[in-house]
């Protein structure tokens, strides 16, 4: 059994990903399917010798999805392509949208209401084969295999207010009016669907690409190339070859001289084995020094002597480096900590994907409220059965398309974020926004987060400097840990200094709880171990040894003078030095959820409210009104509006 985690393209629901994997799982020869919606991957299982990538690849393509079974250069460039696509449509079915609705709206004047029509019906014409081409061609395909989505709800919708407002444009004078109904065209209805759509997968897209490039950085920090260290037999000598990373194995010999990263994990030599063994008289050299702070996260050079451990993607900073390599390919430290986050990124945002769970009942819930509210009315008989049979189902169709449902969470977040930022709070996603409030456990870095390295000091001859001189505690530290304890929040420090530094600096801030000596993997355990406890943890940190605890946290939390991999795995960044953020961050989430679930349940209502009275259900009780098409495309726009309004409310709390 092979697996392999391979990318799906087109995604745009929870619907949608579990269309992807139930086809995927019925496939002969997979044993296991898992999609993921939030990082468009698909993890699977299988026989080789059954199936392939590109088996699975053209399996999906029937039914309106893609799979990249190429390189990463190849993924990145169609997520460059279709990212760029998708802002072109966004801003084209804009523009139309807004002419469209100048029109309807007799905002602007062109000619008789014959002419408007038709110019409205090409604006509209254009915009669902160019800018909403993609609902349509996805819905066909899933509707030939039993399936349906967003996507088909959006198609139905657009193509028969589309469709009915073509026919009025040119017939509806002389087949409604005999029959005493108003004849009106839903173009606006229409573009509006398609453009509110399109506009919140264009969000989505941003967020999911911040993913990528935090797993395309971790990658990137080991080495392409190493120096492997080899014998001369004849001469006795030793020679150094420049060799691919990828032919490394355990047990050869490899040298990195000063200014150079560490390819693999190892076990330091003694350098006087291989650099002075034909020297009678041979002189040690000093032992050489290595950043680790990529993975303890301390600033201070480590020096390196024989049978030290070494570790993949940390820095020579002084002397040259002798090691046997321990580890190679996956099991170093550095490709760990990547698939470590790679597995926590994959985890998805709750309150979107409620949502996205409940439209996978609304869809087909629709479409049978609307073919019942046909038949009904065609039943029901009379000399207007078939024009209130077709307004009607149209009206329901047209009323329950899901804009106000779709634009709920991504307009708050977008206020919430706009906010946030000018408190030099940058907030990436909904799950931040709604975890952070829930927050009981924060643990916190300490150099770099909680401290200040002195970097003026010669770190080679620090063996006798004081705890001041080498670091200093942030500015407003000590305050913000207090505000968290006034929220009941349980503060933790962790970091690879040892003891005594870690407990001095943690009573210096007010931490009642710390670790010394942890490495990365011990930092995510103490996330791990909290979390068991049913705590909400927050993992703060500034460093690339900090980012294993900062995918598995439930919320992660950068400082922005860290590195560009903590920040990009980090779901909250903090600007500057200011610890008093993560209190504002809380407050923050706490307005912003709120926000967000007003906007969902007044989605939600307007929809169990306004469906009953689209499909007539007020003759019932003998009352002859009724939503039509036309205050149907209303009503669904205010309903957004509405959505729209209340989310702008966050920037006056």
């Amino acid at each position: 059994m092979e697996k392999r985690d391979i990318a799906i393209i087109g995604m745009a629901c929870a619907g949608c990903a579990a269309n992807v994997e139930r086809r995927l799982k019925s496939m002969e020869g997979i044993e296991h399917a898992d999609v993921s919606f939030t990082t468009r991957c698909a993890s699977v299982t299988y026989d080789s010798q059954i199936t392939n990538p590109q088996m699975m690849r053209d399996e999906l393509q029937k039914i309106g999805f893609d799979m990249a079974v190429d390189n990463e250069q190849n993924i990145t460039e169609i997520e460059r392509r279709k990212s760029s696509l998708l802002r072109k449509r966004v801003i084209t079915s804009w523009c139309l949208a807004l002419l469209v609705m100048a029109l309807s709206m007799k905002w602007v004047k062109i000619g008789d209401e014959g002419f408007t029509n038709q110019v409205m019906l090409i604006m509209a014409l254009a915009n669902i084969l160019w800018c909403g081409r993609q609902f349509y061609v996805t819905a066909w395909k899933q509707a030939t295999h039993g399936m349906a989505n967003m996507d088909t709800l959006v198609a139905l919708s657009t193509f028969i207010s589309f469709a009915l407002s073509f026919y009025n444009t040119f017939w509806g004078e002389q087949t409604w009016s005999r029959h005493g109904i108003s004849n009106h065209t839903y173009f606006d209805a229409s573009v509006m669907i398609i453009t509110f759509v399109l506009t919140g997968r264009m969000l989505e897209e941003k967020a999911k690409h911040s993913t990528a490039r935090a797993i395309r950085a971790l990658i990137g920090l080991a080495p392409k190339t190493a120096l492997i260290v080899t014998k001369d037999a004849e001469k006795g000598s030793y020679t150094t070859t420049e060799v691919p990373i990828a032919t490394l194995q355990r047990g050869d010999i490899i040298e990195v001289r000063q200014g150079n990263k560490i390819p693999v994990d190892g076990i330091v030599m003694d350098n006087i084995e291989v650099s002075v063994s034909n020297t009678s008289s041979p002189t040690l050299p000093p032992a050489p020094f290595v950043d680790e702070s990529m993975i303890s996260g301390e600033p201070a050079p480590v020096a390196k002597n024989a049978n030290d451990k070494v570790y993949a993607g940390t820095i020579v900073k002084q002397g040259k480096l002798l090691f046997r390599a321990s580890e190679v390919g996956s099991k170093t430290m550095l490709a760990q900590i990547i698939k470590m986050v790679q597995e926590a990124q994959g985890s998805k945002a709750p309150v979107q994907r409620t949502v996205d769970k409940i439209a996978m009942f609304f869809v087909p819930s629709i479409l049978i409220i609307a073919v019942i509210t046909f038949i009904v009315w065609m039943m029901a008989g009379g000399a207007e059965a078939l024009p209130r049979a077709v307004l009607s189902a149209v009206s329901v169709l047209v009323i329950a398309c899901p804009c106000a449902m779709g634009l709920a969470t991504p307009t708050a977040l977008m206020v919430g974020i706009g906010k946030a930022a000018q408190k030099n709070i940058l907030i990436k996603d909904a799950t931040a926004l709604e975890r952070i409030k829930n927050i009981k456990a924060v643990v916190i870095d300490k150099t770099g987060t909680l401290t200040i390295p002195n970097k003026d000091i010669d770190f080679t001859t620090t063996s006798n400097k004081t705890l001041e001189e080498r670091e200093t505690l942030k500015p407003h530290a000590k305050e913000a840990i207090e505000m968290l304890h006034s929220r009941d929040i349980v503060t933790y420090m962790m970091s690879g200094d040892n003891e005594d530094a870690v407990a001095y600096w943690a009573r210096k801030a007010g931490i009642r709880h710390w670790q010394s000596k942890v490495m990365p993997q011990d930092k995510e355990n103490i996330v791990r171990n909290l979390q068991s406890e049913g705590l909400c943890v927050a993992m703060v940190g500034d460093g690339i040894n900090d980012a294993q605890a900062l995918a598995a946290a439930d919320v992660s939390i950068a400082m922005g003078k860290g590195t560009d991999i903590a920040m990009d795995v980090a779901q909250v960044t903090l600007m500057g030095t200011d610890l008093r953020r993560i209190y504002e961050a809380i407050r923050l989430s706490q307005q912003t959820v709120n926000t967000i679930r007003q906007n969902l349940f007044w989605a939600f209502i307007y929809n169990i409210i306004c469906i009953p009275l689209a499909a007539g259900v007020t003759h019932l009780w003998g009352m002859e009104w009724q939503i039509t098409p036309m205050w149907a495309s209303a009503l669904m726009a205010f309903s957004s509006i509405s959505v729209v309004l209340n989310s702008l409310r966050l920037y006056y709390k």
